[in-house]
């Protein structure tokens, strides 16, 4: 059985002023390196063999300091990127006007169109974070990935698992540094292919992150 972690970045400085990132990126916050730090204490002991990451500075960030503690390197996969927010990106949520508001709810909604101009649907997001994870199968055996990414993209990639459609209502939390886990394996009570053991797990953090506080 092949075990993958995943985990979402630690907290950015736009995380914490309420502004849209996606492909755009911010500088880890004192508390996002703290989490990194608390996720690499928590799978140090998990024999983790590769750390892979998106390649925004966010991601990368994050994954250094998760691969520092497991002695790995990371490797980059842009497969693994976040959503891309289109027109709205580096926007404050508080500054939206009703119909770039509306644009930004059609990707949390379950609208099957949904997309903000100039950038992506939850399908295209699917089809690449499925590509990413499918590709750790080709590792050598014995490899136990992790993969960090980010908050759309890992949720679309955990609910499409699930069964869920890519658009579907989004309807699971990852908080910053939460660490859920997916295994592929056959199984006389399972589907075969890539099931969910855990989502979200943030038991390792010490003190709520503030997409915990504001959401």
């Amino acid at each position: 059985m092949l075990q993958v972690y995943l985990v979402r970045h630690g907290e950015t400085q736009w995380n914490a002023q309420r502004r849209i990132q996606g492909q755009s990126d911010s500088p880890l916050t004192e508390m996002g390196e703290r989490q990194a730090m608390q996720v690499g204490a928590r799978v140090c002991g998990y024999g983790i063999t590769h750390v892979i990451a998106s390649d925004l500075g966010r991601t990368r960030r994050t994954a250094e300091i998760i691969a520092q503690s497991c002695g790995c390197d990371v490797i980059l996969d842009s497969r693994l990127r976040e959503l891309n927010m289109g027109v709205l990106e580096q926007r404050n949520l508080d500054t939206l006007t009703a119909e770039e508001e509306q644009w930004r709810r059609q990707l949390v909604n379950g609208n099957p169109e949904g997309r903000i101009p100039q950038g992506e649907s939850m399908q295209e997001v699917s089809q690449r974070m499925h590509a990413a994870l499918n590709a750790c199968r080709e590792l050598p055996p014995g490899s136990v990935p992790l993969l960090v990414s980010h908050g759309m993209a890992l949720g679309c990639l955990v609910s499409t698992i699930l069964g869920l459609p890519a658009w579907a209502e989004r309807r699971l939390r990852l908080r910053n540094c939460s660490i859920s886990r997916v295994d592929y394996q056959q199984s006389a009570w399972l589907a075969n292919g890539w099931i969910v053991e855990t989502a979200g797990d943030i038991s390792h953090l010490d003190a709520p992150a503030l997409d915990e506080l504001q959401r």
